[in-house]
């Protein structure tokens, strides 16, 4: 029952902050639990994260596929200072991916702080959610940031 109050507050909370995102997802996953389909929920867990990257990643490609992108376009980015930016910014992107997703393994606990911080950067900050590893690697870059400043502390 805890799990369906949480949800409830989530519910109530993306209402009131005007988060679309968080209130569908709320209470499509309170309905999954109040019809007894709870078997599916690690499935939804595990595979969730891939089925919305995929749609977000599809989002973002449809301008090659309505060829609203030329090759021009595509030609810019390796010539021009905003396109190599781009690219770089992409790489450093992926390898903070990579280190989100080592310092959750080493760490899975985080994973609590970083739910609720984008809870948070949703409702507050008008942040979309785009994944844990990129909050996980923004939180392993600012551990290592505040560890060399301020020594390791607990």
């Amino acid at each position: 029952m805890n799990g369906d109050i949480l949800l409830l507050i989530l519910i109530i909370i993306g209402m009131v902050g005007r988060s679309n995102i968080i209130t569908t997802a709320a209470c499509i996953l309170l309905i999954v639990k109040l019809i007894h389909l709870e078997r599916y929920l690690p499935t939804i867990e595990r595979r969730g994260l891939e089925l919305g990257l995929l749609f977000l990643t599809m989002g973002v490609l449809v301008p090659f596929a309505t060829e609203k992108i030329a090759w021009k376009d595509i030609t810019s980015v390796f010539t021009t200072a905003p396109g190599i930016i781009a690219l770089a910014g992409g790489a450093i992107a992926t390898y903070m991916n990579g280190k989100g997703l080592d310092l959750l393994k080493m760490d899975p606990q985080l994973i609590v702080g970083l739910v609720i911080g984008s809870i948070f950067g949703i409702i507050f900050m008008r942040g979309i959610p785009v994944g844990p590893l990129m909050a996980a690697g923004i939180t392993a870059f600012l551990l290592k940031l505040v560890y060399y400043i301020f020594g390791k502390f607990h």
